[in-house]
């Protein structure tokens, strides 16, 4: 067979490879997926999204974790802006994990997304995740407030 054939079978079968991978992660529950922040789901009307799959942002409720290793899961809570700036904690909204793994950066205040589905409880809608996203605190800006704070003391 001459080299110029199986160059082009290759490319053919890579193309094929690649269009196949493409396809596959656009449809249905594809791994490009946008998150929510919890402000926007709850303004959506979260009684009308039971059984959708989706992703919420949010910040941790201060005091709402509760690990429950009989049944295998964490209940918290998630809110809209960190405890520590607004200390409003009204708007929350709980979250079922089904699992006891969390991230190592999963406590009180930390920046998360949780993806999974909606669905009705007698005590309201909740969150079934099946995954739970910590986001790790910048050291860049752990920096700044740093810096911030050293020429605010300076100035008189």
């Amino acid at each position: 067979m001459p080299k110029g054939v199986q160059i082009a079978i290759g490319a053919i079968v890579c193309a094929a490879l690649l269009g196949w991978y493409g396809f596959s992660n656009l449809e249905g529950q594809a791994t490009y997926q946008y998150f929510t922040t919890l402000d926007e789901f709850l303004a959506s009307e979260p009684e009308n999204r039971i059984g959708e799959s989706l992703r919420i942002k949010g910040y941790v409720a201060d005091g709402s974790i509760d690990r429950r290793v009989d049944e295998r899961r964490v209940l918290f809570a998630i809110q809209n802006d960190p405890p520590h700036a607004s200390g409003n904690a009204n708007a929350t909204f709980a979250v079922h994990y089904l699992s006891l793994e969390t991230p190592d950066l999963f406590q009180d205040g930390a920046e998360v997304v949780v993806e999974g589905h909606i669905e009705g409880r007698p005590a309201g809608v909740v969150l079934i995740a099946d995954n739970v996203l910590a986001k790790c605190p910048s050291k860049f800006q752990a920096m700044a407030e740093e810096q911030q704070g050293e020429t605010e003391g300076t100035s008189l």
